[in-house]
């Protein structure tokens, strides 16, 4: 079991930028796949961005590539979210997601992750 906590949502001004952060603790963190999912009321959740667990490689949505970057640091069992020219669009609450030793094919799939945490409001103003 992993337990994990996101934090560094807030509200920008469009173009700006936020890092988000999600803590993870428990065990293993370096044998967990990582994914960050995003949500506003009355939408199905949807993927955002991923990182292999094995130093494989990253997957990202269409509507945030080029924009945002996924990152994990190991040794602060820490997943990141850097997201830049934010747009009004990416309003949403920002989840991070974790599956131990996850390398299928359905990596952008809510439910293959069967770790969450409870979300960071992400608020991006025209």
């Amino acid at each position: 079991q992993v337990q994990l906590v996101e934090s560094g949502g807030g509200l920008v001004q469009a173009g700006g930028s936020l890092r988000l952060s999600c803590a993870a603790s428990g065990r293993s963190f370096s044998d967990y796949t990582m994914a960050w999912f995003r949500q506003v009321p009355g939408k199905e959740r949807e993927f955002v961005a991923s990182v292999r667990w094995s130093g494989g490689g990253t997957n990202y949505a269409a509507s945030v590539k080029g924009r945002f970057t996924i990152s994990r640091d190991n040794a602060k069992n820490t997943l990141y979210l850097q997201m830049n020219g934010l747009k009004p669009e990416d309003t949403a609450v920002y989840y991070c997601a974790a599956e131990w030793r996850y390398s299928g094919v359905n990596i952008e799939s809510v439910r293959y992750y069967a770790h969450w945490g409870q979300g960071t409001q992400v608020t991006v103003s025209s």
